[in-house]
């Protein structure tokens, strides 16, 4: 009876032993599942927390101006009284255009290489020395485009230098890492047989990049545009540095101007009443602007997996 009861016994601590793991994974995950919930419910509420706070502070102020004086006005005249932000909305919307219409191809054509015929070598190099580009400070392309690129538009373009060309220069190199590494891993992340099956059919290297491998990787290409033109349209400290913030509508690429996040930046410091809301409505312009391009990169990757 001793050695029946022992085995007994045995078995019981054997399976106590087996079942608790079991039971701690359990614990684990429900833990896990509850850090990862909070984590999105802090994400989602910072989101709303930041939007209600400036579309508090800033919306009354677009009423009391009026929204059409408000972004139709030509004039910025804080003594006054006078808040028109079309040269603003204008200078931004030109820069972060001339941007990506400079960055896209060079950053596309880059990841290309990266991807599908560049030596892995070659890749070693380049690779780390893009991902160094994307962790340079802002200033730091304030000053280059300060001390190299509005000397050189002077001397050869014209102008007094600090322009609205430079501006789309210094922008268009920062959001080249962005657009290079999300492209560059989009096509990576396409499955061989793209590669192999046009291959097979007697496409060529280059055809089958062009014709197969950038249209199935189209989306994340899309997404490293958008946010490209995020980070194009909200950068603030380079873009004060080289576009001589002048609020004026520019008709040439040698105009000074000024952007919607400079001028938040250059007056919030002294601004106060009327003045400071009307900088915290251009955020809500700023706001409204980025959000309707998530909005559409969404319903255009939308279309295209349909």
């Amino acid at each position: 009876m001793k050695t029946a009861d022992l085995k007994i016994n045995n078995t019981n601590v054997y399976n106590k032993r087996k079942l608790l793991p079991n039971s701690y994974k359990k614990v684990i995950e429900k833990i896990s599942e509850g850090l990862f919930f909070i984590s999105t419910c802090i994400s989602v509420l910072s989101v709303f927390s930041i939007l209600i706070f400036i579309l508090l502070k800033g919306g009354p102020a677009i009423l009391k101006v009026g929204i059409s004086d408000f972004l139709l006005g030509s004039q910025w005249i804080p003594e006054a009284d006078i808040y028109g932000i079309k040269p603003m909305v204008v200078a931004s919307l030109y820069a972060t255009i001339g941007a990506i219409l400079i960055s896209v191809p060079i950053g596309v054509l880059t990841a290309v290489f990266l991807a599908e015929i560049a030596p892995r070598n070659v890749a070693r190099i380049v690779k780390p020395a893009v991902e160094l580009l994307a962790g340079i400070p802002s200033v730091v392309y304030g000053f280059f485009g300060l001390l190299v690129i509005v000397p050189i538009i002077q001397k050869y373009i014209g102008g007094v230098g600090n322009s609205l060309l430079a501006t789309i220069i210094i922008l268009g190199i920062m959001i080249l890492p962005t657009i290079i590494n999300i492209s560059c891993n989009s096509i990576k992340s396409l499955p061989k047989e793209y590669r192999e099956g046009s291959l097979a059919l007697g496409s060529s290297k280059i055809q089958t990049i062009f014709k197969v491998l950038l249209p199935a990787a189209s989306s994340g290409i899309l997404t490293s545009v958008v946010l490209g033109i995020g980070r194009a349209i909200g950068e603030t400290m380079a873009v004060i540095l080289v576009s001589g913030n002048t609020v004026v509508i520019p008709h040439t690429l040698t105009d000074r101007v000024r952007t919607l996040t400079a001028n938040i930046a250059i007056e919030m410091g002294y601004a106060y009443g009327l003045h400071q809301e009307m900088l915290f409505a251009t955020g809500v312009i700023l706001l409204i602007f980025i959000m309707i391009l998530n909005l559409s990169l969404n319903l255009i990757t939308r279309k295209k997996l349909k």
